[in-house]
């Protein structure tokens, strides 16, 4: 080979290797942009190694794009599902700022999910019980509770608010509401005093007499006929309440629909009528203005024992030479039962407590004429189980009318 053809062939190989090394520079510079920015720069085809790199890269891209999608997703889902959670729930950063918080959260503690993340949770919720619990936690950062009230619009609510660790170095806040709980736990204590203190009154009295007639100097003669009639008097007063009591016990604790019978409304509301003379002792008058509502279906024993209570009720609280009515009759489709009454009222603020156990407007007088406490109880009971409703209009001083709508189709 000559010295021209050895300089050519160079001269081509040098060419070839320039060529060569351009493009490798040029792949590499494409994969240097792609990694600064791969959405701006997409990677070429590539040929021979570099085909394989950006077809490995690509592949890669492609999976990573599908994982984050995917934990996105499942991301927006746990999200979506703390947010419809009926529990507030906040997350809480090492310093016990809110980081994120849920709806149920905003309305706890009247937050807002856009204005509030990154303040402190103590100065939003200042409770002092609230601010022993964080003092608490950050001391000893293991699951604890308390009790908070909380609460807007006027309605106190009661909150168990609990902190637990979250993550590395998070803190979860779970506010769950238990204002039936609590309330059905103090009603649960007020109705074992009330309870109590029914029946320690007649047992007093009966514990009384009987000291007496084991004294030195027992009554004889009237005395001691009038301390037999008390205390029989006494003891027929707990023998109601305990009646009451199992009557109420079997209503709230049945899994059961009411019994499926026919019942005679007219033939019961006379029944009703002649036991409520014989309870006023010819002290009212007692009349039923209208029966054409005529049978109903439902549990004879439940609705005997609630529409008696009304008209019991009427007899009692109604002065001496008063009027009491019994009405059954359809309004708008629907059997209704009406007691109304010429009594002494009941002032406006009493009427949405009286069908709570042992709820009185005036204690000394309902113990004087004989009620237990738990009449209206049980009728706001029975009408529960058979889909009625009651509802009391009363003036102080003129008199009241106790009605019950029942459902059309309870009509036999």
């Amino acid at each position: 080979m000559n010295a021209a053809a050895l300089a050519l062939l160079l001269l081509a190989l040098a060419g070839a290797l320039a060529i060569a090394l351009a493009l490798q520079i040029r792949q590499r510079n494409a994969l240097r942009d792609w990694l600064i920015a791969p959405d701006l720069h997409p990677l070429p085809d590539g040929r021979g190694v570099w085909y394989e790199i950006f077809s490995r890269l690509r592949k890669t891209r492609k999976q990573e794009q599908l994982r984050r999608a995917e934990l996105g997703n499942a991301l927006e889902r746990f999200r979506l599902a703390v947010q419809s959670l009926p529990e507030g729930v906040m997350l809480l950063d090492t310093q016990m700022h809110i980081e994120w918080l849920n709806d149920a959260a905003c309305r706890q503690f009247a937050l807002d999910a856009v204005r509030d993340p990154g303040t402190l949770a103590v100065q939003l919720i200042r409770q002092s019980e609230f601010r022993q619990l964080i003092d608490s936690y950050r001391a000893r950062p293991v699951k604890q509770s308390t009790l908070l009230r909380a609460g807007s619009n006027g309605e106190e609510r009661v909150l168990s608010v609990t902190l637990l660790p979250f993550a590395a170095t998070g803190t979860l806040l779970v506010a769950t509401d238990v204002t039936e709980q609590v309330r059905s736990e103090l009603g649960q204590r007020d109705f074992i005093a009330n309870v109590s203190h029914e029946l320690r009154t007649p047992l007093t009295v009966i514990t009384g007499f009987l000291e007496q007639f084991n004294g030195d100097d027992p009554p004889t003669g009237e005395m001691a006929r009038r301390f037999h009639r008390l205390m029989a008097e006494q003891a027929e007063r707990m023998n109601r309440l305990i009646a009451d009591l199992l009557t109420l016990s079997s209503l709230e604790s049945s899994g059961q629909p009411p019994r499926d019978e026919v019942i005679d409304v007219p033939a019961l509301l006379e029944t009703l009528r002649n036991e409520a003379l014989a309870l006023s002792a010819g002290r009212h008058a007692i009349d039923i203005t209208d029966s054409s509502a005529g049978k109903l279906r439902g549990s004879a024993d439940e609705l005997r024992s609630a529409f008696g209570n009304l008209v019991f009720n009427a007899v009692r609280y109604t002065p001496a030479g008063g009027k009491i009515t019994m009405a059954w009759r359809l309004i708008d489709g629907q059997p209704t039962f009406a007691v109304t009454d010429t009594g002494i009222g009941i002032p406006p603020e009493h009427i949405p407590r009286l069908t709570e156990r042992f709820y009185r407007v005036d204690k000394g007088r309902s113990t004087a004429v004989g009620g237990t406490g738990l009449g209206l109880a049980i009728v706001k009971h029975v009408l529960v189980r058979h889909g009625g409703m009651l509802k009391i209009d009363s003036v102080p001083g003129k008199g009241s009318i106790f009605t019950v709508a029942l459902p059309a189709d309870r009509r036999a």
